[in-house]
């Protein structure tokens, strides 16, 4: 079937909350599997770069150790305070601002803490201090921060970007499911209608007719029901169908009707949109053959070829301009929509006045994947 429909019937908003569970989980789990392992690396990477200059103590290890906590605590709390306050949805400039004030103060506290355990296990050293050392501190630490925040926001913006273009496909697909839905319901009543109209003529001229036309009804309304459940058709169940139409149409009409059927026996189990034959052949008996006084002849065949399935259906008499022009009339409007929304500009559909004396309505349909 086409992939459209893989969506079809979908609750938007139903598909969210059914995932948003696992979703959460998983966020969290990944969000503290990152944590550890940022903070690890880079306690490590400092840890190897002093011991590679023979200064790595075990005072240091615990200094590092303090940086790695705190950076670990601090920065968990951080995020809590943007989820809060909404930071994600800031504009750019806002959010600069606060993001790089967040990180100073940050890196401050960072930078006080591990200053406090050196001093505690005996490492400060007056003579070694320079002015200049809580100052570089402090940056190194407020940098290790902001990459944290880069790395945090980049990823969120990220997410949410995926989040509402899966929610843009979910809407878009019942949007359309919706559109097709409404199209559908404008099919059968109106077919039903002149079906009916067709019988009432026959019932008091020919009752025996009426019965039998009565019998093709059934068959007809049988295959509406059926419709109601599917989005597409096999082709050889339209084509009885659009059958079973022709001959009630020729019990009403008698001599002033010839119709022919040539369906390619490799396209029987194409998918086709239901309805969709039966309507222009509807059209165009209503619109060709039946103005005409001798009547005319209506001419059906498909073709299944470079992997795209032809459907040609002729009739006599003419379209007006404005119809094929304009291209409003009922059937011409809603075969154009059906395929546009299900093969999208894959499909082709055109209506002509030829010079013969009739009018040609063709229609290829891609097949690609959508044989049952």
């Amino acid at each position: 079937m086409p992939n459209n429909f893989y969506l079809n019937r979908i609750n938007p908003s139903r598909v969210l909350d059914s995932n948003s569970k696992q979703e959460k989980w998983s966020e969290k789990k990944r969000y503290w599997v990152s944590q550890i392992f940022g903070w690890a690396f880079f306690t490590i990477i400092n840890l190897i770069i002093l011991a590679a200059l023979g200064r790595f103590t075990w005072q240091n290890l615990a200094v590092f150790l303090v940086i790695f906590f705190s950076g670990l605590i601090l920065t968990h709390q951080f995020r809590h305070y943007i989820k809060k306050y909404n930071w994600i949805s800031l504009p750019i400039k806002k959010l600069l601002f606060r993001a790089l004030l967040a990180c100073l103060i940050i890196g401050t506290i960072i930078y006080a803490l591990a200053f406090s355990s050196d001093y505690a296990l005996g490492q400060f050293k007056s003579e070694e201090f320079k002015a200049a050392s809580p100052l570089v501190g402090i940056i190194n630490l407020s940098g290790v921060i902001a990459i944290w925040s880069l790395i945090y926001f980049s990823f969120h913006y990220f997410q949410n970007y995926k989040r509402a273009e899966i929610e843009s496909y979910i809407w878009e697909a019942a949007v359309k499911d919706f559109e097709l839905k409404t199209l559908k319901s404008q099919l059968n009543p109106h077919f039903m209608f002149n079906a009916l109209n067709s019988i009432r003529a026959l019932i008091d001229e020919d009752p025996k007719s009426a019965q039998t036309a009565v019998t093709k009804l059934s068959n007809i309304l049988r295959y509406s029901l059926k419709i109601e459940r599917n989005e597409t058709v096999a082709l050889d169940e339209e084509m009885q169908t659009v059958a079973d139409y022709l001959a009630l149409e020729a019990i009403r009409l008698e001599e002033r009707i010839k119709y022919k059927i040539l369906v390619d026996p490799k396209s029987y189990k194409i998918e086709i949109p239901p309805m969709m034959i039966q309507t222009l052949v509807e059209n165009g008996i209503k619109h060709g053959i039946a103005k005409r006084t001798n009547g005319g002849e209506i001419f059906i065949t498909t073709k299944l070829e470079n992997s795209n399935l032809y459907i040609d259906i002729r009739n006599s008499g003419q379209i007006e301009e404005d119809l094929l022009r304009q291209s409003n009339g009922f059937g011409i409007s809603n075969t154009k929509q059906r395929l546009n929304l299900i093969y999208g500009d894959s499909a082709k559909f055109e209506i002509k006045n030829n010079a013969d004396d009739s009018v040609s309505a063709q229609i290829t349909i891609p097949i690609g994947g959508y044989i049952k």
